[in-house]
């Protein structure tokens, strides 16, 4: 697109219409000048489909694809016959299956490098947290006492390995679920074998001609999201803390202004932490170093973006220079010397962006390649040959810069890295660790609930707007939140976590954040480590006092702003686990079908947890909040309690702060 092209096609859009994140308007404008074309662009140009919007479209045979009209979804069906709810049912499911593949496929990586790193195939990486180790394999029955940590990391990998090719029985993450709520799935039929065994079988059932009830394929659509949630993501979780550490409270800095024009910008984008620990033994090696400084450059600046850059900044304080949307606009402020990503929410847009300002990309996954771009692979057993070359050329562009750098000045602080492990420790020390404070306090209703909010960006709503005003609201009405993912990033970026927000949060939880220590809104890194959240739910569960399964906490889970597969399959396996569970943007059904009324409310009546949906944050965070007024009331913790609504004095405080 030519600069004259983008000014005509968005010279009635204020770039504010579609950010509340200063940089990335900043950006976003400096773009449009330089004739940069970016997703916010295409969002805007293109609309969306409203017959795929509401999934009332077919493609998965040659005799469609078929469209039905989502104004009298019943007025027809598709070619072969099937209705509706098969239609819309088989559609979800497909979601779920690529979402499950994509973090179980993470997860089995992680574990392929655990095996080797236990077997002493791969020197490059070793077990960080032996302690770490214990508890998992404890969790799941393997003997730890008076054992060498390798005999017991072995015991762990076959056990694990478990997760992904077992074809009969239950994943071994099953063991750490709720009796109540396995009872549940066993009932229903719902505990995963084995991850390819469920993905496979919702493939299969999805095809032409098989599975033509909707009630049944959601069965199936729950079981393989469950593989994920209490499998894939899971092994990816714990096997990165035992690998490389285990995440503690950490300052971190968020948002394009922690790129340094007089330094070497290397940035890793992706999901995946082998690529990024590797690069920051490389970014740290004095020979490079040394050739850093001979180009000019005061030394090297390692950044991350998307969710790897959220699971680095959680362990080692990496900063941290935007979420999902903002990672084309990074680019054109001309002060990135590399940008390196591996799989998972990588644009092929970024490729035409890099090109535009001179930026060296380079994919390094063989599961992710872009057309045009340069691919040097990474290989665990030898990773330091890729990012070496990676930050070698990194070095060679700082020296040969052409275009005019413009970096935002703009960067927030935050504490970031409450992992389960240390969210037990920080509410009971080191000789009385326990979730029980937690427990107490909500008891008490200084604390009203929990809720995880996490997930994407998406460029059909305001980025970061969603998110922030609906953590506000949250917080204001005395619900602790819990956030991975892209969310995490926009909360950052807004001054929510840190402990100082506690002054915009309701008395009760101020006063427990301020005793503590704590921010209302605590960090726990990326996408795939929601099973973070999981973990934390089932603890609560065991120490008593708010019912016997996930279903009876008062919690509540989001996702304001999500746009990927992932996300539909981490909103279902949270369903299938019991939570209430609010999507905004969009949502792929027609109101008024049984699918609807299936996911929305028969889910529930199985003892589950059930979907909302709302685009507005105001009326997301009322439906949170009436849940868990209805599971407080459940377990007989009823107070009259009112919802605060956030005043224009309280949005004043945030946005000086």
């Amino acid at each position: 697109m030519s600069k004259e092209e983008v000014k005509v096609s968005k010279k009635e859009t204020d770039v504010k219409d579609w950010t509340i994140c200063e940089a990335t308007a900043q950006m976003l404008n400096r773009a449009r000048l330089d004739g940069v074309e970016t997703a916010f662009d295409r969002a805007a140009s293109m609309k969306a489909c409203p017959i795929g919007a509401d999934s009332a479209c077919c493609k998965h045979c040659a005799m469609g694809p078929c469209r039905l009209n989502s104004k009298d979804p019943y007025s027809k069906v598709g070619v072969c016959g099937a209705d509706i709810d098969t239609i819309q049912a088989r559609n979800f499911a497909r979601m779920v299956a690529a979402g499950s593949a994509s973090h179980t496929d993470h997860g089995m990586a992680m574990l392929d490098l655990f095996r080797d790193v236990v077997t002493g195939k791969n020197t490059d990486y070793s077990i960080k947290d032996p302690l770490k180790l214990e508890d998992v394999a404890a969790s799941i029955g393997i003997e730890t006492k008076d054992r060498e940590i390798k005999d017991i990391a072995m015991d762990l990998y076959h056990e694990l390995e478990r997760t992904y090719t077992q074809v009969d029985g239950e994943i071994p993450f099953a063991k750490r679920v709720p009796p109540a709520t396995l009872e549940t799935w066993r009932k229903y039929g719902l505990v995963p074998r084995g991850a390819m065994r469920e993905i496979m079988e919702l493939m299969h059932r999805t095809h032409m001609g098989v599975d033509q009830q909707h009630e049944n394929i959601t069965r199936q659509s729950s079981r393989t999201a469950l593989a994920d949630g209490w499998g894939g993501s899971m092994v990816a979780t714990e096997i990165s803390d035992i690998l490389f550490g285990t995440p503690s409270p950490v300052v971190a800095e968020v948002d394009m202004g922690v790129l340094k024009e007089d330094e070497v910008n290397v940035i890793v984008h992706g999901h995946e932490p082998n690529l990024f620990e590797s690069m920051l033994a490389s970014v740290n090696d004095p020979t490079l170093l040394e050739g850093a400084k001979k180009a000019g450059a005061k030394g090297i600046n390692l950044v991350g973006m998307c969710c790897s850059g959220a699971e680095m900044m959680s362990r080692h304080g990496i900063p941290h220079g935007g979420n999902f949307m903002s990672t084309e606009p990074i680019l054109c402020t001309g002060a990135v010397d590399a940008m390196a990503v591996d799989v998972q929410c990588i644009q092929q847009g970024l490729a035409k962006v890099a090109d535009c300002y001179g930026t060296p990309l380079f994919t390094t996954n063989p599961r992710c390649r872009i057309e045009g771009v340069t691919h040097i692979e990474f290989h665990e057993h030898e990773p330091r040959e890729s990012t070496d070359e990676i930050v070698i050329r990194a070095i060679t562009r700082f020296k040969n810069r052409t275009a005019r750098v413009e970096i935002p000045k703009l960067k927030s602080t935050g504490v970031h890295g409450f992992s389960f492990e240390y969210i037990n420790y920080m509410l009971g020390g080191s000789f009385r660790g326990s979730y029980k404070p937690l427990n107490d306090n909500i008891i008490n209703g200084r604390i009203r609930g929990v809720a995880g909010v996490v997930g994407c960006t998406n460029p059909r709503v305001k980025q970061d707007w969603v998110h922030v005003e609906l953590v506000k609201e949250l917080i204001k009405n005395d619900v602790l939140v819990l956030q991975t993912g892209c969310s995490q990033i926009a909360l950052a970026k807004a001054g929510l976590l840190r402990p100082e927000a506690a002054h915009l949060a309701g008395k009760g939880l101020a006063e427990v954040c301020e005793t503590v220590g704590m921010p209302p809104v605590l960090g726990l890194g990326s996408c795939v480590d929601n099973s973070r959240i999981l973990i934390a739910a089932s603890e609560m569960v065991r120490t008593g006092g708010l019912g016997n399964s996930l279903a009876d906490l008062p919690v509540a889970g989001a996702a304001p702003e999500w746009m990927s597969e992932k996300a539909i399959c981490i909103g279902q396996y949270f369903v299938a686990s019991g939570v209430f569970t609010v999507f905004g943007v969009t949502f792929p059904i027609i109101e008024g079908t049984k699918f609807h009324k299936l996911l929305f409310e028969g889910l529930e009546k199985q003892g589950m947890g059930k979907w909302g949906f709302t685009p507005d944050p105001y009326e997301m965070a009322r439906m949170m909040i009436e849940h868990i007024d209805k599971k407080r009331k459940a377990l007989g913790l009823d107070k009259a309690r009112e919802r605060v609504l956030m005043s224009m004095e309280d949005r004043q405080k945030l946005d000086a702060a």
